[in-house]
């Protein structure tokens, strides 16, 4: 108990003893002892309820009230309510202008935020570029579902994965030619915002770019040839003292021709929505193709092994696919020190999945790095690739593959232990095996 509390109760519990040993002379004078001090302590009873009434008046007055003056406990009761009510009304303006100031700021946002109940899934309120993005008007539409104020978009089974929907983009309804990008944020356990983006311009820059990367890739390709025909018809033996030069002019030709290709492949997978024809994938020789090439890019060097447990086809693009699984076994040979280990693994995961992984005892990828790997061009160690003759476009083109076969890509990595990459390809991809393939893997050497 604070000291001013602790003394403001003495002094009221004197002041008690005093009432009631004034009354018991009074009453001793007089000849009635006991009912002058029960008339005293009644007095005193209700002289405390007096007081107790006023504090109650003060808790449920809206309009601020001064403590009365004097050191008795009621009267130090009274300054600590006065105290904690002032306390907490400069903490109820503060709040109420931090409020004042986030909606401000969600209000100047060029993005459309939609506050929406999660369980009725009305909405809650929004801020004026929801009104050109959306179509949204106030107060008409506060209170009113989302899915029947944006009738055009069909979002009903996209809020229905609430915590786990993926980012939306779709035409506008409401501005022909535009594309919103529709982000869906669980904020609060009975909150979620909505946010709503135009995306157009990036996706005219981004087209542009494919664009370009396209034609250039495209134009490079003649006068990489006309190289490729005049170092061919060059031969080192007439020219001893040119063999050097000459060697290195093919590597470095090849080099840009695959960098060409590459490219090419790449801005082919970016603008392919689906793919065009899909067929059964046999995935025995498959992976004995893979085993042919990661050892004949080894030469020796590293210890290969396949290795099968699950037993099953995959439906899909078979060029595609063994363009992703070669990169993903070209890079783990490349970044893979001489006497390391190249692990290829199929495996069955739950729920009728299967997982393509490649496993490497390589350099390793440092964890800041993990997240911008699959970028075209991104390096980890630029020294190195350009050592091990890499595009930097390999793992972008894997990225790109899986996005079309609806499966994704996961790597985990540790410095100085290796990575392991894996391609998570899910049950509607997965078909039996045709039986007559079941040995091939194990008739190689």
């Amino acid at each position: 108990m604070p000291p001013r509390a602790r003394s403001a109760w003495f002094r009221t519990l004197g002041q008690l003893a005093l009432i009631l040993a004034v009354a018991a002379m009074v009453g001793v004078l007089i000849g009635y002892p006991w009912p002058v001090i029960t008339v005293a302590a009644l007095g005193v009873v209700a002289w405390h309820y007096w007081r107790l009434r006023s504090v109650l008046i003060r808790l449920t007055a809206r309009q601020r009230m001064s403590p009365a003056l004097g050191e008795g406990i009621w009267n130090e009761l009274d300054r600590l309510l006065y105290r904690g009510q002032s306390e907490m009304r400069s903490r109820k303006k503060r709040l109420i202008g931090m409020l004042r100031a986030y909606r401000a700021a969600a209000a100047a946002l060029p993005d459309a935020i939609v506050v929406v109940e999660r369980n009725s899934q009305r909405i809650q309120w929004f801020n004026e570029a929801a009104t050109g993005l959306l179509g949204l008007n106030h107060p008409r539409d506060i209170g009113q579902p989302v899915v029947q104020r944006l009738q055009p978009l069909t979002l009903s089974h996209w809020l229905a994965a609430g915590r786990n929907a993926e980012p939306l983009e779709v035409p506008s309804p409401w501005q022909p030619g535009s594309t919103l990008s529709l982000r869906l944020i669980p904020y609060s356990d009975d909150l979620w915002l909505l946010i709503a983006r135009d995306v157009s311009r990036l996706l005219q820059l981004e087209q542009m770019r494919r664009d370009f990367v396209a034609n250039v890739s495209h134009e490079l390709r003649t006068p990489l040839t006309v190289v490729h025909g005049y170092l061919d018809m060059l031969d080192p033996q007439e020219h001893p003292d040119w063999a050097p030069m000459l060697a290195e002019m093919q590597r470095q030709s090849q080099r840009m021709t695959q960098l060409v290709e590459d490219l090419l492949m790449l801005s082919r997978l970016e603008s392919q929505d689906s793919l065009a024809t899909e067929e059964t994938v046999s995935m025995a020789p498959m992976l004995a193709t893979l085993r042919r090439e990661a050892q004949a890019l080894s030469q020796g060097r590293h210890e290969i092994s396949i290795e099968d447990t699950a037993g099953v086809d995959l439906w899909g693009s078979n060029k595609e696919l063994h363009s992703a699984f070669s990169n993903l076994v070209g890079n783990a040979v490349r970044y893979t020190p001489a006497g390391g280990s190249i692990r290829v693994r199929l495996r069955s995961e739950q729920r009728g999945g299967v997982a393509l992984e490649v496993i490497d005892s390589g350099y390793g990828i440092p964890a800041a790095h993990l997240p911008r790997v699959t970028e075209r061009f991104y390096r980890v160690s630029t020294s190195r690739s350009r050592e091990s003759g890499g595009t930097g476009l390999g793992l972008s083109i894997v990225k790109h593959v899986l996005n079309l076969h609806q499966a994704r890509l996961e790597i985990t990595s540790e410095v100085g232990r290796g990575s392991t990459f894996s391609c998570h390809f899910g049950a509607e991809r997965v078909r039996q095996r045709d039986h007559g393939f079941a040995d091939t893997l194990e008739a190689l050497p």
